[in-house]
């Protein structure tokens, strides 16, 4: 697929000119003491650390997933409701967890570290999934956070027994007449056997039910989930995938990831392990996940690799950044962060890009690749999957936009990487974090670094640092919401 012209000039201003009246650039620097504003902060309980938090869009409501707790918050960080979610005895070997059946390995108060926080806006209820017991998920009500259910009893409420934040991501898909289904992804840590990497779940409207977690489909043969095979641990004994974002638009969800691979470098015999971002792409009624696809994703800029994704968010393009990505306003666009290189997931370089995909290109690429298997053209092409290089089969049928896959030709990876379009780079402070909205016609961002700044992209191409937020002193953390409002803010 040919790269879209652009200017990078045009581009640059249209995302960073949001409202400010000057033409001048901004120097970094703080502001005047006359124009900040008092900080509002919440902390948390000594060595405490926060997780997870979202925000309830119709209350302003602030739920915050902590080690051993759940916050509830008002919109100027006072302290709604609590609900503790630990410690409690337990070991990670144990599975089934002890809390169904008698466990022979040693139990120690262990730590309920949050792993998700969900808003189930169309029951009014929070879900809440943290480390204890391989996995357990709590639904609590969202006005006073009462534990409406705790599934437990059954192999598929066992979610991950990864003990870290971030390990799992959820996406939930609503429906107006019948029970919603909710797509979970996460890290395996090793063991395939018990959990799959991705599945898609029943969310019943009955906290209580029976059925709360259970595969949307499962027989002996298909299930609506994929599993990492043992045989990918022979060529890469620490594989796992780690997803970073998840989201869901049009007929498909959507999950980034992260994931290690063996390449050969140029001229080397030996290969060697890296790290690849890819995007992975399924439809939201596809029980039987044959329509899996995985792209790589990765950005460049002036000669530089930047490859190892830290974090992602949708947002729409807004009429000024439109006209320039010739897309429409309404398109989605995804606003990613990477770090320079592929090698070290844990410790990424701090040289880093904030870079902009066009969600319809890469389904455009998708649908590329789709066609060209279909016609008989190539391998599967995912390796880690499906260890030995498959051959595409060929069939004769119409693949359009919304092709949800056969009981052929899937899972399927793409081997082309799909570019984002840079917009600004940082070298020093690695950008960890991003959000984004659009604001009178322009698309704004922010993005949050390692040293604790959060950053918003304003004219020009400094970036203003707005505030910090911090875990020091026994890692005790908390939330600082501030701004200061610079020339027509």
């Amino acid at each position: 697929m040919k790269a879209m012209p652009w200017n990078w000039t045009c581009l640059l201003s249209h995302l960073l000119m949001v409202g400010m009246g000057s033409s001048t650039l901004l120097p970094r620097q703080s502001p005047p003491p006359s124009q900040k504003r008092s900080f509002v902060t919440f902390r948390g309980e000594p060595a405490e650390s926060f997780n997870h938090l979202v925000v309830d869009e119709r209350t302003g409501h602030i739920y915050v997933g902590a080690v051993n707790r759940i916050y509830k918050l008002s919109s100027d960080l006072k302290v709604l409701v609590t609900h503790q979610t630990g410690p409690d005895e337990d070991n990670p070997k144990c599975y089934p967890p002890r809390i169904v059946q008698t466990c022979n390995e040693p139990l120690t108060p262990t730590n309920n570290v949050n792993k998700m926080l969900l808003i189930d806006y169309k029951e009014n209820r929070l879900i809440a999934c943290g480390s204890l017991y391989q996995g357990i998920c709590k639904l609590l009500r969202l006005e006073d956070l009462f534990k409406l259910g705790e599934p437990f009893h059954k192999k598929e409420h066992y979610l991950s027994g990864v003990n870290e934040s971030g390990s799992v991501f959820g996406v939930i898909v609503s429906y107006n007449n019948l029970d919603d289904k909710l797509f979970i992804a996460t890290a395996v840590d090793g063991k395939p056997e018990y959990f799959p990497t991705i599945s898609s779940r029943k969310l019943t409207k009955n906290s209580e039910a029976d059925g709360m977690f259970a595969y949307v489909f499962h027989d002996e043969f298909v299930a609506s989930m994929i599993k990492i095979p043992s045989d990918t641990f022979t060529v890469i004994p620490d594989f796992d995938i780690y997803y970073v974002y998840g989201f869901s638009s049009g007929n498909f969800v959507y999950f980034l990831t992260l994931q290690p691979e063996m390449v050969s470098p140029p001229g080397s015999t030996t290969k060697e392990q890296v790290y690849t971002s890819k995007l992975v792409r399924l439809c939201k009624e596809d029980t039987a996940f044959n329509s899996y696809v995985e792209v790589p994703i990765g950005c460049e800029r002036g000669g530089v690799e930047y490859r190892l994704l830290q974090a992602a968010y949708l947002s729409k393009a807004g009429a000024v950044l439109a006209q320039t990505l010739r897309v429409r306003p309404e398109d989605d666009l995804l606003f990613t962060v990477f770090s320079k290189g592929q090698k070290r997931k844990m410790k990424s370089l701090d040289e880093s890009a904030l870079c902009i995909f066009i969600l319809k290109q890469i389904n455009d690429r998708i649908k590329e690749r789709l066609q060209s298997c279909y016609r008989g053209e190539g391998t599967l092409d995912l390796a880690w999957l499906k260890v030995k290089d498959i051959p595409c089969s060929s069939a004769l049928l119409t693949i359009d936009d919304n092709f949800c896959g056969l009981d052929m030709n899937a899972p399927l990876g793409v081997s082309e990487m799909v570019r984002g379009i840079p917009v600004f780079t940082e070298d020093r402070d690695r950008m960890t974090s991003v959000i984004a909205y659009v604001y009178k016609n322009h698309s704004l961002a922010f993005v949050g670094t390692k040293s604790g700044k959060l950053k918003k992209v304003g004219q020009g191409v400094v970036i203003s640092v707005i505030v910090r937020t911090a875990c020091l002193q026994g890692d005790r953390c908390w939330l600082v919401f501030s701004y200061y409002p610079g020339p027509g803010w």
